[in-house]
């Protein structure tokens, strides 16, 4: 992503959540450090994803019904599959499925996380000004990362574009070639799905901060539709419109 061309959007996530730039500054600056040894690059994940169609499974309360439409549609074996963070845990202790690609800001329960890594999952984890603890404790269990960040790209840690995981994840796969983004699990409502956080059992509602990420995601990814090279398309099925993408079912696809 051209930093001049995020930084409006930055500017403007920095003012709606009264985030700190050098705070997110700094924490690129502790992945970059974290990551010696251990990172890799961008076009690990252009590897497998480059004219792929790529499904981007969200955390939202529609997660389990659209992963059971996506084994009987056919799509699975036609696609590769990047789980937004909390999303990893139901692919791999409901559906036995290990994703593709792996995006976490280390919200999510970290031991699945760190079990898709060592069944094969690329991990991709973002530096933000709230999680450098996180970054410390979790980074070293992981045996390789591609490094994200909100600020400036850094050695080791690159600027995809996106705000919450799941955004992230469609326009990472737009960064790496995708041929179409389809988004599923991606509900942008005022219930959050289980999944979201480690500790819930069932769906909940949703906190206004949490609301307003929803929607600033929303937000970002109908501006990625707008110029992206990849179709953007929404199989969730459920949910709020986003503006420019196209509502599919995975039987039409």
């Amino acid at each position: 992503m051209d930093f001049d061309k995020w930084r409006p959007w930055y500017e403007r996530i920095l003012t709606a959540f009264s985030f700190d730039w050098s705070e997110d500054a700094k924490s690129a600056d502790l992945l970059e450090k974290l990551l010696e040894g251990k990172a890799i690059l961008p076009s690990a994940v252009q590897r497998i994803v480059e004219r792929e169609n790529a499904v981007v499974f969200g955390c939202g309360p529609s997660l389990e019904r659209n992963l059971n439409e996506y084994l009987t549609s056919g799509l699975k074996g036609r696609s590769i599959s990047i789980a937004a963070d909390g999303a990893t845990t139901s692919l791999l202790r409901g559906y036995h499925l290990v994703p593709e690609i792996v995006v976490t800001d280390l919200d999510g329960d970290v031991g699945d996380l760190v079990d898709a890594s060592k069944k094969g999952s690329v991990v991709v984890i973002h530096a933000h000004g709230d999680n450098e603890i996180s970054l410390m404790r979790y980074v070293p269990k992981f045996g390789s990362v591609l490094g994200s960040t909100q600020v400036e790209a850094r050695p080791h840690v690159y600027n995809f574009g996106g705000f919450t995981d799941g955004d992230r994840a469609a326009f990472l796969a737009e960064e790496v070639g995708a041929k179409r983004v389809i988004l599923l699990g991606m509900d942008f409502g005022t219930v959050a799905g289980k999944y979201s956080k480690p500790g819930h059992i069932m769906d909940y509602r949703a906190g206004s901060k949490k609301i307003r990420k929803l929607q600033m995601a929303k937000e970002l990814l109908s501006w990625l539709a707008s110029w992206a090279r990849a179709e953007i398309l929404n199989a969730t099925g459920s949910g709020e419109k986003i503006d420019g993408v196209d509502n599919v079912t995975l039987g039409e696809l």
